[in-house]
């Protein structure tokens, strides 16, 4: 998690290559400027572990899920781009 906004704001990334990509770090400083920037790794990829096979939609909006719990977010604006749209659209729909 990072910045200290009144609203959260969830972003799937891979954390390990984008905070040591240049465009990719200020992006996400821009954006934890006013949320609290709360960043993960899908499953299987980046830091998360190896070797699950390839997660549904509905159980990658169910890690959403737990990890937003972890942080204690009640309610965020998540960020989905490309294959993560449609899960935003679907955890969207499951949690309004």
């Amino acid at each position: 998690m990072v910045g200290e906004g009144e609203r959260d704001l969830g972003y799937l990334s891979h954390l390990d290559m984008d905070w040591g990509h240049p465009p990719m770090a200020r992006f996400f400083r821009a954006l934890a400027s006013f949320s609290r920037l709360i960043l993960f790794d899908k499953r299987g990829t980046g830091l998360s572990d190896r070797g699950v096979g390839i997660a549904t939609l509905e159980t990658r909006m169910y890690d959403v899920r737990a990890v937003m719990d972890a942080a204690g977010s009640e309610r965020a604006v998540l960020m989905g781009v490309s294959e993560g749209a449609p899960m935003c659209l679907l955890f969207a729909a499951t949690y309004p």
